[in-house]
């Protein structure tokens, strides 16, 4: 018996929504990589792109769990010298760009890399609950009942 491998022309790509209103960061995150790798497929394949085109709604209104919220500390370099610049979650939720959070949350589970790159196409957050993906008809996932964890507020 041969090891299936799935080639990119027979993957089949669907379009899934969640409402991430009151919902925990890093759950929420860990759910939406495993949708953009297929690792909920059976036909799944480590290095061909079988995930799902994933949209995010309510993004603005993720939550944290703990002191998270204040506590925790996003870094960057601006590549000068000393150019060391951090910001919390409250301070980006709070700002111009909120959806970032969940953006980054995604990015920093899936591996580095082209692969990685182009799995992050394939996902579409946005902060209020206005999206143009109507005409791809996207299959609602509450991730809230599947686990009362998901869940905070």
């Amino acid at each position: 018996m041969k090891t299936f491998v799935a080639k990119p022309a027979e993957v089949e790509k669907k379009w899934i929504i969640i409402d991430a209103t009151n919902l925990v960061v890093g759950r929420l995150a860990s759910i939406i990589a495993m949708r953009l790798k297929g690792k909920h497929k059976p036909i799944y394949t480590p290095h061909v792109d079988c995930g799902d085109n994933v949209v995010v709604i309510n993004a603005d209104k993720v939550v944290f769990t703990g002191n998270k919220y204040e506590k925790k500390r996003y870094y960057w370099h601006t590549g000068h010298p000393g150019g060391i610049k951090e910001r919390s979650p409250r301070q980006i939720l709070e700002g111009k760009h909120p959806e970032r959070v969940v953006i980054k949350a995604v990015e920093r589970m899936l591996a580095r890399g082209p692969l990685g790159r182009r799995l992050m196409s394939n996902l579409r957050v946005y902060p209020g609950s206005a999206h143009p993906h109507e005409a791809q008809k996207p299959e609602p996932l509450d991730v809230a009942k599947l686990n009362s964890k998901n869940v905070r507020g």
